[in-house]
């Protein structure tokens, strides 16, 4: 007994191993029962449904930082670049021809006001930065 197992504790493990490899009802149900008390799946599953299940096990995507960040700064760089317009440092063709439509829609005296805004301007969007 040098290892400190005995004999009969080894015949045991064996004949356990032995009776978990057989097509017994008794096996089965063990395995099964095996599966679900560490959280495996109770049975054989195709490869189609392991990827299934492998892909529901994981966190969503949506909650992961590298999803959630993929465009960053979206909202400050055009606060950036509106700043840039009004100093005159950077020329966004699109919104200048919004702002001549609205020129000449005032102009005809069809202008877009709606009864929230103040003094008939659109309120002003305030960014504030998420990252430092």
């Amino acid at each position: 007994m040098a290892s400190g197992i005995s004999k009969g504790a080894m015949t045991k493990i064996y004949s356990y191993s032995r009776t978990m490899q057989s097509k017994s009802d008794y096996a089965q149900n063990m395995r099964r029962l095996s599966a679900q008390i560490f959280g495996e799946s109770k049975r054989p599953m195709t490869e189609a449904s392991k990827k299934l299940y492998d892909g529901l096990r994981e966190e969503p995507k949506e909650q992961s930082e590298r999803w959630i960040t993929y465009y960053p700064a979206v909202e400050e760089t055009n606060e950036l670049m509106r700043v840039l317009r009004d100093y005159g440092l950077y020329r966004d063709e699109h919104k200048d021809f919004c702002d001549e439509m609205q020129r000449l829609r005032v102009l005809r005296g069809k202008a877009k006001e709606r009864p929230s805004w103040v003094n008939g301007q659109p309120p002003e969007k305030i960014i504030k930065p998420k990252y430092d």
